[in-house]
């Protein structure tokens, strides 16, 4: 059944109580209470309305006009002023739109029991930004799962949210602890770690069959208790005078490598993937 629509004609402050309240969940600690986290902008928005996530849209009168497709959707609408939606955003220069969203995480054996042939794992990685980089490269690349590892960034920190560039939505977002390898080999996964000692080049790696990738912060990369647990440690090769790649770049060539590989599968084979099944390029 469709949401009831509700739009209140009092336009909100940042003195009013539910824009308060909202604004205690640019805190961790108040998300985690809440079951709650914003997602701010038009293309964040758009996203957690297609997943059924968004509690309440505030935006400002102008912003609501002009994204009147989401406002319609929504199933609270709340009109605010500037100074609100300033208090409500972390941008120099925010557009307008704020959606309350519930969060989205599901426990890792659900995930893994959909049986997703790509999953990438970032371990205790810190920076949100790079955190939301991965969750869209992941979603980008067709990986159903990605995996918050250990003492990881919060999912829905705010900048994590923005850099993910609404693929927060479109995966499986599981937040585990760090002893997960085991569980990932038994639902069928080679298991890969990424690291710049690895004894495995990237390109000598078979990665036509379901594989979930580990990758660790820029600071510490991976233990060595995870690094003996994978089946394989894998080296991105560097062709030029760089001495690496920065997380994002790395994770990229990683689950790029898989996707082409379980798309070029003989057909028939039960690893494989629909060569057509993928979306336009939008760099």
């Amino acid at each position: 059944m469709s949401p009831r629509l509700e739009w209140t004609s009092v336009i909100f402050t940042p003195r009013t109580p539910r824009i308060i309240a909202a604004r205690k969940l640019q805190k961790r600690r108040d998300r985690d209470k809440a079951g709650q986290f914003l997602a701010e902008g038009p293309q964040a928005v758009r996203s957690a309305l297609a997943a059924g996530v968004v509690l309440e849209l505030f935006g400002t009168p102008e912003a609501l006009n002009r994204y009147g497709d989401l406002a319609m959707e929504a199933p609270v609408v709340s009109p605010v002023d500037d100074e609100a939606i300033a208090a409500l955003t972390e941008t120099v220069q925010p557009q307008g739109l704020v959606a309350v969203c519930e969060q989205i995480d599901v426990p890792l054996a659900e995930a893994l029991a959909k049986e997703p042939r790509l999953v990438a794992v970032a371990v205790e990685i810190r920076d949100p930004g790079n955190a939301g980089t991965i969750l869209r490269t992941a979603d980008a690349a067709g990986a159903g799962t990605v995996i918050f590892a250990g003492d990881a960034v919060d999912p829905y920190n705010g900048k994590c949210v923005r850099a993910s560039a609404g693929s927060l939505f479109n995966v499986d977002v599981v937040r585990a602890p760090l002893t997960i390898v085991d569980e990932l080999r038994d639902y069928g996964l080679q298991v890969l770690a990424t690291t710049g000692t690895g004894e495995t080049d990237l390109d000598s790696v078979e990665l036509g069959k379901p594989t979930a990738w580990l990758f660790g912060s820029e600071a510490h990369g991976l233990g060595p208790e995870l690094l003996k647990a994978a089946d394989a440690r894998v080296r991105v090769p560097i062709y030029g005078g760089a001495e690496s790649l920065n997380l994002a770049a790395a994770a990229a060539v990683c689950l790029y490598a898989s996707a082409r590989a379980q798309r070029s599968v003989s057909p028939g084979d039960p690893r494989s993937v629909s060569p057509g099944d993928h979306h336009e390029s939008a760099v």
